[in-house]
């Protein structure tokens, strides 16, 4: 789609077809059917993306509360921040006054600015700032917006009271991963602080976090519901004095956070055999690298340095982690694994692995198991050495 195509979806016409279009309740697997539909009452352009933007609508549902009201091409959608995560990162910018959103896109991230204060929303797409005007729109939030059409790599920063920066990490279809690579570079982003003196700035998840040793700046992890989103990098004011590291997850109403606890690092717990409990991290708590932190705070202790899984004799209740009763600890053997199970009556089991080069998959079609009996099987190490678990969830 592009803006020309746009504006046509704002007119009378363009809004009959998306309602046509929606009526339909369309799938992908069902667009081609849809659109030779809508095509015999609509042209061809139009009705092709009518019924995108209604399929857009349905999957961005889980992302935003208004979406069905709410304009998307499919790649801006993938990369934008959900309404529950831009309202809680934008949190920090309260009090701040004029704060610039760079990068904007389709306004995820502006969504949650706005309701702070005044914000100037920047990017090189006309197409992503328009629709982030009607998207705005539809959240009442226009008012409080500006709009600038500028490419960051050149474009000036205008004195503002702080910024929060989205870079771009895709260039023809793929990923870029290093934040050397991003559009604008980080070090372009962080140069902004002599203008802005408050900055957050959008990085992958998967961050190498070396490359982020150079800053005085506090980086977070945030899940939701569970599932690693985004990690963002707090620079100046917006930085937790003396946190260089946190997870975060955010559930529906509730907001759990964690920070780096250097004491707890300094003298973790020596790993060892499993004991009664098995705790999974929430994958938050391991890219901050806050593991350890965690440990401590359940009297628990790692399998293996190398290890992410904690696990000790009581049960701790914790929002951070998914727990099991670890009914046996076997050194793995596939044999020797196949026939306890076979003796359980396990016909059925669900392989989770850390550290372990066995595909789940794979495991399963060679235990051939028989049985009325379901496990947990977790592939793992335990102070070096492979070992296969058995457990259940809790």
């Amino acid at each position: 789609m592009d803006l020309t195509l746009f504006n046509e979806l704002l007119t009378s016409t363009g809004q009959a077809a998306l309602a046509a279009a929606a009526a339909l309740s369309p799938r992908e697997e069902s667009f081609l059917a849809h659109l030779t539909r809508l095509q015999k009452d609509y042209p061809a352009p139009l009705a092709k993306a009518a019924l995108e933007t209604a399929i857009l609508r349905r999957q961005a549902r889980a992302k935003f509360s208004q979406a069905d009201a709410m304009y998307f091409t499919r790649e801006a959608l993938e990369q934008a921040s959900g309404e529950r995560l831009s309202r809680y990162r934008a949190a920090r910018y309260a009090g701040l006054g004029r704060v610039a959103d760079l990068g904007s896109s389709l306004g995820g991230d502006s969504l949650g600015l706005a309701a702070q204060g005044r914000v100037l929303a920047v990017d090189r797409d006309p197409l992503r700032l328009a629709l982030a005007r009607e998207n705005l729109r539809v959240y009442g939030l226009a008012e409080q917006m500006e709009w600038v059409e500028a490419d960051l790599n050149t474009w000036p920063l205008p004195p503002v009271d702080g910024f929060f920066c989205d870079p771009a990490r895709r260039a023809g279809g793929r990923r870029r991963f290093s934040v050397h690579d991003y559009e604008p570079p980080l070090s372009v982003v962080a140069g902004w602080l002599a203008r802005a003196p408050a900055g957050g700035v959008k990085l992958s998840p998967g961050v190498d976090l070396a490359e982020l040793s150079g800053y005085a700046a506090e980086v977070e992890f945030i899940s939701v519901a569970g599932e690693l989103k985004e990690a963002t990098l707090w620079l100046g004011p917006l930085r937790t004095p003396g946190v260089a590291r946190r997870a975060t997850r955010l559930e529906a109403e509730t907001t759990y956070t964690l920070l780096s606890d250097p004491v707890a690092e300094a003298a973790p717990p020596p790993p060892g055999p499993p004991l009664a409990y098995l705790y999974e991290p929430d994958p938050a708590i391991l890219r901050a690298g806050v593991v350890v932190t965690l440990a401590a705070q359940l009297s628990a202790r790692q399998l293996d340095t190398d290890i992410a899984y904690l696990t000790s004799d009581a049960l701790t209740p914790t929002p951070w982690t998914r727990a099991f009763a670890v009914e046996e600890a076997l050194p793995f053997q596939l044999k020797r694994l196949r026939e306890r199970l076979r003796q359980l009556n396990v016909g059925r089991v669900t392989v989770k692995k850390r550290g372990s080069p066995i595909a789940p998959e794979d495991l399963i079609q060679q235990l051939r198991l028989k049985g009325d009996e379901e496990r947990i099987v977790f592939l793992t190490h335990v102070l070096g050495e492979p070992y296969a678990l058995l457990g259940r969830a809790l």
